[in-house]
């Protein structure tokens, strides 16, 4: 990288706190690490950094909360929650949030750097596609991540629910095999993020609804197949 990347890092714990930023900062990120959730809202508004590093259980302002509200005027910045919490609903609920990904305390530094540098490549990726698709009687875009259908309001989708209807609609009348495209979007194929994407397949179903020409169909153990 030729260019310091600036990265926010919210984190109460002081020692991994200091660890994490001193990592990022020797791979030319800047960081910008904050102790609570509410200075990291502020930071945010401020600073305008590239990605969001969340430990979730934070005080004052929780991680989720924090990115509920950071979700709600931009839905493309890529999120990464930090926390100790394993249990399957934490992991759906941070996704349902707006995350991106979801890592697990404790973790390797090399870890968490090898799954920020795949998310900028990927909002980089999506960023210089300007693509319109006509999808039945919809217009999807995925750079403004809309969905129209005709003669009716725009619907807004999230980041994540933008990039799996894409992938979709390239692989449409074909299986999309569940593994790629949960390594491709969510980083890795493990249990909570599978649950995580059929959460997300069941929210476009009923963005769809209005054309029933366009079906998602869940082909067991293989993936998803969208056909119209």
């Amino acid at each position: 990288m030729n260019e310091t990347l600036k990265i926010l890092l919210a984190e109460d714990e002081p020692s991994l706190g200091q660890i994490i930023k001193e990592s990022l900062e020797t791979r030319n990120f800047e960081v910008l690490l904050c102790e609570n959730g509410e200075i990291a809202y502020e930071v945010y508004k401020k600073e305008k950094p590239i990605l969001l590093v969340l430990d979730v259980m934070m005080p004052k302002k929780d991680g989720f909360t924090l990115a509920k509200e950071i979700r709600a005027e931009n839905t493309t910045i890529p999120i990464i929650f930090l926390t100790a919490k394993s249990q399957t609903s934490d992991v759906v609920e941070g996704f349902n949030l707006g995350g991106n990904d979801y890592l697990k305390k404790p973790f390797s530094m090399e870890e968490l750097i090898v799954r920020i540098k795949a998310l900028l490549n990927r909002t980089s990726s999506e960023n210089n596609n300007d693509e319109t698709i006509t999808l039945g009687n919809f217009i999807f875009n995925l750079k403004k991540q809309t969905l129209q259908h005709k003669k009716q309001s725009i619907q807004n989708l999230t980041h994540r629910e933008a990039n799996l209807l894409y992938y979709l609609i390239k692989n449409k009348n074909q299986v999309l095999e569940r593994s790629f495209i949960l390594k491709k979007l969510w980083g890795n194929d493990d249990f909570f993020n599978a649950r995580s994407m059929d959460v997300f397949i069941t929210k476009l179903r009923k963005k769809l609804k209005e054309d029933p020409s366009i079906q998602i169909i869940n082909v067991r153990g293989f993936g998803y197949k969208l056909i119209y």
